[in-house]
């Protein structure tokens, strides 16, 4: 039976590439798969784009591609990866000006076009935003960009056209895997049981190590082998779809029925129906098999006829956020930060900064938690040695955000005693809104470039 071996190059878009260069190299690939988009990166790939028109791609395009290129032409590894972002026409040119000053030849490029909808969000303007409820043009004035998930359509049109590397936008992340299981397998775009199986394959391999154990770590409770060496997992799937899901023996890490399951549910809000532009997917009658040692078989998964509605990620500017940090340490610090925290509390009120929110954390102490947790812990009895104070504001204006990081840098000399190592940064919040559209709002188009020197 006829098989395919696709490894997994990234999980996000910063991820590290030396896990990627090792199964090239050594894991008998067909395809390696780059997924490095969230719902915010695209926004701000679009901000990049609206500065430079040459850019938007993800910023590592080439550094990955300048360490992996030869090697999948050695290899003979075809590349999938959403690394286009907002722009995959330059990301394209970018892959085709780094082949040819690596002197690879006969190679084609293809760009994966139709997700950037943000020309047509006129006609959305009555749809409803997923998150708040209200209408899309409640939010008019501050949209920066609009990218549909688009299903593995534009991939597979690029391998049948010949493309050994395809670059996109938006895809959704499992179809990364779906693309390249259509066209070597020959798979019916309509046989949904079949793709229910490809896009549990891809959902495994999207997130890069962590079915290896890089999310499932907490020591002491479940240890994961040599992470600071972690992999990234090779899936080989067959032509009926079964699942196996494997890594390099030399790879730190591990491959079992837990990490597996763990991924498996990961951002995964109904297992019984896992909605994506290619297939509704079922995940809740699969079964994970430990074969031997990092060696784990994935069978089961089905699906069901698509909604023909895409989810449609709209970025919009929504404020600055100012912060500013600064650190006590000793006795009696946990109560020197709290003064602190209220000092530039009471500066921001006497100031009249226009705050929409404000935040003060003590990092260590009730950052993740506020008090509700901290205090059931420590009881308010443990002096804290060291004690990190944080204040952050949400406002609608640079110069406002900006004031709260002076604010408490000033605390060096105007605050408690042993203040140190302030620091302070303001960023404009892109935030993120969901809308359904129609498919066939979808205009596909698959763009080339080729080396042939």
């Amino acid at each position: 039976m006829k098989k395919l071996r696709i490894g997994s190059g990234a999980g996000y878009a910063g991820d590290r590439i030396e896990p990627a260069i090792d199964i090239i190299k050594k894991g008998n690939l067909d395809y390696i798969i780059f997924e490095c988009l969230a719902e915010r990166t695209i926004a701000l790939a679009q901000q990049q784009k609206l500065i430079d028109p040459t850019k938007g791609y993800n910023e590592l395009l080439e550094y990955r591609m300048e360490k992996i290129l030869p090697l999948c032409v050695e290899k003979k590894v075809k590349i999938i990866t959403n690394m286009g972002a907002a722009n995959p026409l330059e990301a394209v040119k970018a892959t085709k000006r780094l082949a040819e000053q690596l002197e690879i030849k006969q190679l084609k490029i293809a760009a994966v076009l139709g997700d950037d909808v943000y020309h047509n969000t006129e006609k959305y303007l009555d749809y409803t935003l997923m998150e708040t409820g209200e209408k899309l043009r409640s939010i008019q004035s501050q949209m920066v960009s609009a990218n549909a998930y688009i299903g593995a359509k534009g991939i597979l049109q690029a391998l049948i056209e010949g493309a050994d590397i395809v670059i996109s936008g938006r895809v959704a992340d499992p179809s990364l895997v779906v693309g390249p299981l259509l066209y070597e397998f020959g798979w019916d775009v309509h046989d949904y049981d079949l793709l229910g199986k490809g896009t549990l394959a891809g959902h495994l391999l999207e997130c890069g190590s962590q079915v290896m154990g890089g999310y499932f770590a907490d020591p002491g409770y479940k240890d994961v082998p040599d992470l600071w060496n972690i992999g990234f997992p090779i899936g080989e799937i067959d032509e009926k779809g079964s699942i196996l899901i494997t890594k390099l023996a030399e790879a730190g890490g591990l491959v079992t029925p837990e990490t597996c399951k763990e991924q498996i549910l990961y951002e995964i809000q109904d297992p019984e129906n896992y909605f994506t532009p290619d297939v509704i997917a079922d995940f809740s009658k699969v079964v994970v098999q430990q074969l031997e040692k990092d060696r784990v078989l994935i069978q089961s998964a089905s699906g069901k006829e698509k909604t023909s509605l895409l989810k449609t990620s709209i970025g919009y500017r929504d404020g600055y956020i100012g912060e500013g940090e600064i650190s006590y340490g000793g006795t009696g610090a946990l109560g020197r930060a709290r003064l602190a925290g209220e000092i530039v509390k009471r500066r921001i009120e006497n100031c009249g900064l226009p705050i929409d929110e404000l935040r003060i954390d003590f990092i260590g102490v009730n950052s993740l938690y506020q008090d509700s947790l901290s205090e059931i812990l420590f009881d308010g009895k443990q002096d804290f040695k060291e004690v990190r104070l944080r204040v952050a504001a949400r406002t609608q204006t640079k110069e406002a955000a900006d004031q709260i990081g002076t604010e408490v840098e000033a605390l060096y000399t105007n605050g408690p005693a042993g203040g140190g190592g302030a620091r302070k940064f303001t960023r404009e919040i892109i935030a993120i809104g969901s809308i359904l559209i129609p498919e066939t709002d979808i205009n596909h188009e698959v763009v080339y470039e080729e080396v042939k020197l």
